[in-house]
This record gives C-alpha cells, sequence and structure tokens, in this order.
C-alpha cells in the first residue's frame, strides 16, 4: 500500500511538470504584433524652386597699388594713416634724404669742374686756331686741341646727367601719392629700414568697384565673362546690378574655389570691405520644376539617404534610397529616387520598420467643430 501511495504521488508529479511545460511553450510561441502606427504622408509631385544661390561677397576697389619707394633708407616719417583719403602728390611716407642730398652735392661739384674743363678747353683752341692761321703749328696739333674739348665737353655732359640722376634720388626719398583714393594697408613704420620696392603702403584708388566672391568648382563653368550678378548690401533690400569681368584661371589651393570679379554699373560705390550678397543670374533656379520632401521625411539607411514609401494596397511601408541634389528653402531637393504619385511617410520616420503596417493619419477635430455639431439628448 506505501508503495502504491507514491507512485501515484510521482505521477502526479510528473504529470503536472508535464502540463507547466506545455504551457509555458504556448506561452513563448505566441508573439506580441508591433501596433499598427498612423503616419503623416505626402504625395511626390513636381514644384518649382523659389530659392536662389547666394553667395557672400566683398567689395573692393578695381584698382588697388602698393606704393613702395625706389630707393631703400631709413623710414623717419609716415604722415599717411589707415583709412585717410589722399589726393595726388600728397606726402605719404619719407625716408631720411641726407645721404642723398650729399651724394647730389658731389655732383653738382663735378659738373662744376667739369665745365671749367671744357672752358678751358675751347680757349685754347681758339688760340691755337689763330696760331695755325699764322702758320705758326701744324694741322695735327690743332687737331689734338680740338679732340680735347670735345672729350671736356663729353664729360660735363656726363657729369650733367649725374647730377640730375642724383637729384631724382632725393626725389625717391619722398612717396607722394599717384592719384586720389583711400589707404587700404600700412606695412611699415617710422624708424624701420626699407629696401627699393618693397610695399609701403596699399592706396585704393577712387573709381569703379569691385564685388569679390569665391564659387566652388562644380558651378564655375557656368559663369561666363559678361553675365549679370545682381549685388544687395548687408542689410539692404536694394539690388544693384553688375557684370562679371573676371574668373580666376587656377582654384584656390586651400579653399579648392574660383575667384570671380564683379565690375558694378553703378558709380554710387558701396563701403569698401563691406559684405554683400551675390545672385549670380547664371547659377538662378527660379521656376525649375523639381521634387522636393520635407527634411523630417528623411532617414540614414546603411549610409544612404531614405525614404518610407507607402503601399495603399497593403498598407505598408518600405525603405526606398533617394539622391538629394541640393536643398530649397527648407526642402530637400530630390534628383534621383522617387517619382510623382509616390505617398512618402513626412514624419515619425525613426519608428518605422520594413514592411510594418501603418494607417493614415486623421487629425483630430477641432473644438470649434466639436462644439457646432448637434448633440441628442435623452428622454
Amino acid at each position: 500500500m506505501g508503495i502504491s501511495g507514491n507512485q501515484g504521488s510521482c505521477a502526479g508529479l510528473w504529470v503536472g511538470a508535464l502540463l507547466a511545460g506545455l504551457l509555458s511553450a504556448c506561452s513563448q510561441a505566441v508573439a506580441p504584433q508591433e501596433p499598427v502606427r498612423a503616419v503623416k504622408v505626402i504625395t511626390v509631385g513636381l514644384s518649382p524652386l523659389t530659392g536662389e544661390l547666394e553667395f557672400a561677397g566683398e567689395v573692393r576697389a578695381q584698382v588697388e597699388s602698393r606704393l613702395s619707394f625706389r630707393v631703400g633708407g631709413k623710414l623717419v616719417a609716415r604722415p599717411a594713416q589707415l583709412g585717410q583719403r589722399v589726393q595726388p602728390g600728397q606726402l605719404l611716407a619719407q625716408l631720411d634724404p641726407h645721404d642723398y642730398q650729399l651724394a647730389a652735392s658731389a655732383a653738382g661739384t663735378q659738373v662744376a669742374a667739369a665745365l671749367t674743363n671744357r672752358d678751358l678747353a675751347r680757349a685754347e683752341l681758339k688760340r691755337y686756331q689763330d696760331l695755325k692761321d699764322q702758320g705758326f703749328i701744324s694741322g695735327a696739333e690743332l687737331e689734338r686741341r680740338d679732340a680735347t674739348l670735345k672729350s671736356a665737353q663729353a664729360q660735363l655732359e656726363q657729369t650733367q646727367v649725374q647730377l640730375s640722376v642724383q637729384g631724382n634720388q632725393t626725389t625717391y626719398a619722398s612717396l607722394r601719392a599717384d592719384a586720389a583714393g583711400v589707404v587700404t594697408g600700412v606695412d611699415a613704420e617710422p624708424g624701420q629700414v626699407v629696401s627699393p620696392g618693397v610695399p609701403v603702403l596699399r592706396v585704393a584708388l577712387d573709381g569703379p568697384r569691385d564685388v569679390v566672391f569665391a564659387v566652388p568648382e562644380d558651378r564655375v563653368a557656368a559663369i561666363a565673362l559678361g553675365s549679370v550678378v545682381q549685388v544687395r548690401g548687408w542689410g539692404a533690400q536694394a539690388l544693384r546690378s553688375g557684370v562679371v569681368r573676371e574668373v580666376a584661371a587656377a582654384a584656390d589651393p586651400v579653399t579648392r574655389t574660383y575667384s570671380v570679379k564683379v565690375g558694378l554699373k553703378t558709380l554710387d560705390a558701396l563701403p569698401l570691405g563691406s559684405t554683400v550678397t551675390v545672385l549670380p543670374m547664371a547659377l538662378s533656379r527660379s521656376g525649375v520644376q523639381a521634387i522636393k520632401l520635407p527634411t523630417s521625411a528623411l532617414r540614414q539607411d546603411g549610409g544612404k539617404t531614405a525614404v518610407w514609401v507607402l503601399d495603399l494596397a497593403s498598407m505598408q511601408v518600405r525603405s526606398v534610397p533617394i539622391t538629394v541634389a541640393t536643398a530649397d528653402a527648407n526642402d530637400a531637393v530630390v534628383s534621383a529616387g522617387l517619382s510623382p504619385g509616390m505617398l512618402v511617410v513626412s514624419s515619425g520616420v525613426h519608428v518605422l520598420a520594413q514592411g510594418q503596417k501603418v494607417s493614415l493619419y486623421a487629425p483630430p477635430p477641432s473644438p470649434a467643430s466639436a462644439a457646432s455639431a448637434p448633440t441628442v439628448k435623452g428622454l
């Protein structure tokens, strides 16, 4: 009897364990279903681009001279200051002229000595001419005196030229403005020893102005000489018209962009160095039809840009890779991957999965419409 009771209890435990295992297996086999999410979609279509390609530019003078001394020396004065307006002939900088003045004085002394030798040779030639007429000297002796006079005359002319050169050297110690303009740069200070040809000042000459801006490599081919460009000053609404007058032949080694100079047609020049907005008409996109999507519809999938496209028949979404060409205001311009008529999920793209079922989002009724709806009163 005791043995049979133990066997019955063991059988009951075995049956209980078997039932528990079956129940746990059934519970593991049933997986929770993903919720059907409501999504907002937009219909892909062509729409005109509204944004314009804008570049930041800087106003510069068409002619900017780097002024330097034609002789070397110690800079003793620089009356011109940065930003100062200068007039033609105005003194801008001064070297120590003492050595050049001494050299000019020495050249003047040499001229005086050469002049004396020339006068003496001329007098001797006249005296020997009289002796020749009287038959006291030969013709060869008269020719030697004539050659001496010519040599003295040539020496006098040489010293006169040297005196003129030394006088110019003294003048070159003063740096003066060639034309009216504005000092835009200072490269030397009083007390500094400068060499000939080393820039001391930079002067932007009065006259036409340029707007200089940089264009990337993929856009420079569309900008041709003579093409029209619109320029807008900082914080201004009025547009000025200009034409492209120069395009750099080589790219900047650092930025890999090409410098473009635009000559302004109007003479009401913008301030030098001011920042302006440049709108090249050759790069205008106004009216061009393209597919645009809000940035909220874009996502990254395996390092590529993609969007969720909704299939109305199955109400499932699938990932479609796209190519974004550029931006238009706050929208992305799609150049490949989509065609008109497709339905693209426009928000909540980060919570969706491939093949997930979704429903179309329906906005809740506004309070005003709910208040105006008729109510049914109970009897």
